[in-house]
């Protein structure tokens, strides 16, 4: 599933696409016509995201809500537009660029009620700048539940998947069945602020990297990551391979479904 920053990078690049001017908007699969045709040929006003959720805004009270999922993809491309090929949900056309939603686990049209509803259940963005990290603070240091879990839980954290769990943890030398009410406040603080740094990088780059300077490839001469994820990353996907920084092989187990990566000597 897409993590955050992939969803403000098509916010970003739908905003430059498409925001400011009259869109045609259609539903070439028909799930989404009746929605579509509210908003056919209305000014975008602004494309934003908020942890894996996207809202395409249009005045005076639609907003396009769409959540990828495991199988949802954007594809952008300039004009002429082409015929739709395949299951098409939403289409969009502005005065440059068109762009084919397919498979998405959401793509629906709400009200700005709705979507504050709806934003109101999500955990603070480390990509938002109205992001408050306490609020996601408050909830980590009353729970027994595990880092990892929380970390994962878009209540507590928007944005966050798999990869910058696996990775921020290991970067913070925390084991990922810690509980959280056991983390310390300035331990939180720093983990929020390395989030916010590799999530932004990560929106400028289109792939996720995290390890450090020192312990990149061209520094101590092993060989590039290849991953079809991309990007330089201590822990996920690499069990049974050793840690980059002590040479332990990386573990894995499952959590609430999903794995787990973690060196047990630096994440003791």
């Amino acid at each position: 599933m897409p993590e955050g920053h992939t969803l403000h990078r098509l916010a970003r690049r739908h905003q430059r696409c498409f925001a400011g001017a009259p869109v045609r908007i259609s539903s070439p699969q028909g799930r989404f016509a009746a929605a579509a045709s509210l908003v056919d040929g209305r000014v975008l006003r602004t494309a934003e995201a908020h942890g894996k959720h996207l809202f395409h805004r249009y005045g005076p009270d639609a907003v396009v809500h769409v959540h990828l999922g495991l199988y949802g993809t954007f594809a952008e491309y300039p004009l002429p537009e082409q015929p739709p090929v395949g299951q098409v949900r939403m289409r969009m056309v502005g005065g440059t660029h068109w762009t084919d939603l397919r498979g998405p686990a959401a793509c629906e049209l709400l009200t700005e009620a709705d979507v504050t509803a709806l934003r109101a259940r999500l955990g603070p963005d480390p990509l938002r700048k109205d992001a408050d990290p306490e609020r996601a603070w408050t909830r980590i240091s009353r729970s027994r539940v595990p880092i990892a879990a929380l970390l994962m839980d878009q209540a507590v954290l928007a944005g966050i998947g798999n990869v910058y769990r696996a990775e921020v943890l290991f970067r913070h030398q925390v084991p990922p069945l810690r509980p959280g009410r056991t983390l310390d406040h300035p331990l939180w603080t720093d983990m929020w602020l390395d989030l916010v740094t590799l999530m932004r990088q990560g929106v400028r780059r289109g792939r996720i990297d995290t390890v450090r300077d020192e312990h990149l490839p061209e520094v101590t001469g092993r060989a590039p990551r290849q991953d079809r994820h991309g990007g330089e990353v201590y822990v996920y996907r690499r069990a049974g391979q050793p840690c980059l920084i002590c040479g332990t092989e990386i573990a894995t187990q499952l959590l609430a479904g999903r794995k787990l990566y973690w060196c047990p000597t630096c994440q003791p």
